[in-house]
């Protein structure tokens, strides 16, 4: 029997260029603090988290030029578009984070913004190293060799 996808999970941006740029070491899911004018505007799925990261600054973790589209019937209580926003972390999974940035040079990027189950915005963080020019070449010779010993499979049966 299928099963029913939760009328309240959805994905709302993907980071697509991510995982072409970035070697991806692991995965973390954090909360965002949001405004209301932001929540709405997400559930009409207007945002985009292609050229941003997240940073650790005094303490706290920030999600660093991310845009949300302004909400049109929220006037004058709307919120700026580009502004930082704070992502939510257990102190431990700061630590960690905070540690792999300054000593083994790697860079926090967000690979997908949904609403969970619950309804609740997450943000899906990549702690990753970032691809030299060859390492890119690579996937793309790994890609372009995948679709071609699809094709033909596809054509020999």
């Amino acid at each position: 029997m299928a099963q029913k996808s939760d009328p309240n999970s959805k994905l709302i941006a993907e980071n697509r260029q991510a995982r072409f740029h970035y070697a991806i070491e692991s995965d973390l899911e954090a909360g965002i603090m949001l405004l209301g004018s932001e929540v709405k505007s997400l559930r009409t799925g207007q945002s985009n988290i292609a050229e941003s990261y997240a940073s650790v600054e005094n303490g706290e973790l920030w999600l660093i030029n991310s845009y949300i589209a302004a909400y049109k019937q929220a006037g004058v209580f709307g919120h700026e578009e580009r502004r930082h926003r704070k992502l939510l972390v257990s102190k431990k999974e700061l630590s960690r984070l905070w540690q792999a940035i300054g000593r083994e040079g790697m860079t926090l990027v967000p690979l997908a913004m949904y609403f969970n189950d619950r309804g609740k915005v997450k943000l899906k963080l990549g702690v990753a190293k970032g691809k030299k020019l060859a390492d890119k070449r690579e996937t793309e010779a790994k890609r372009d060799w995948n679709r071609q010993k699809q094709r033909l499979l596809k054509q020999n049966g």
